[in-house]
């Protein structure tokens, strides 16, 4: 990622949550994002799966009223600290039964803006003093994201 990005990706969790989270933090971000699409996806197949479709379109994604208002929360931050287009970059899926067609790809972005968004917050709900996130805070979001997910 390159400095830009980095700056980017600080900025964002700054007016998100009033976060500090610096380079390190960059991998976990990562891993974060990886898992939590790759879990909306499996559910999204089965969906398609049980529809009878081969591809998948976004009404199959599993997007809760919460997720998406941290979408529509996402989308307004993002107009200031343009992140939008490393999520671009970020927004892979593994190889799946059933592939996604291409608005449900185009939805990857603000689906990771919106998870994005959340687990900022998250931090803020666990631990309301926490300024910059430690590998325990990190793990404590992503297990209430696993149990939600």
């Amino acid at each position: 990622m390159t400095v830009m990005s980095i700056a980017r990706f600080e900025r964002f969790f700054r007016a998100a949550g009033g976060l500090d989270v610096d380079k390190s933090d960059l991998k976990r971000y990562s891993d974060f994002v990886d898992a939590k699409l790759y879990d909306l996806l499996t559910v999204a197949q089965a969906t398609a799966k049980a529809n009878g479709r081969d591809v998948i379109r976004t009404c199959d994604l599993p997007i809760t009223k919460g997720l998406q208002e941290s979408i529509h929360h996402f989308r307004k931050i993002d107009q200031e600290v343009e992140l939008k287009p490393i999520l671009e970059q970020l927004a892979t899926h593994p190889a799946l039964d059933r592939t996604p067609d291409e608005e449900t790809e185009a939805a990857y972005p603000d689906i990771i803006g919106g998870l994005s968004l959340a687990l900022a917050q998250s931090f803020k709900i666990l631990h309301p003093d926490v300024k910059n996130p430690q590998t325990q805070h990190w793990d404590e979001a992503r297990a209430v994201f696993d149990l939600l997910l």
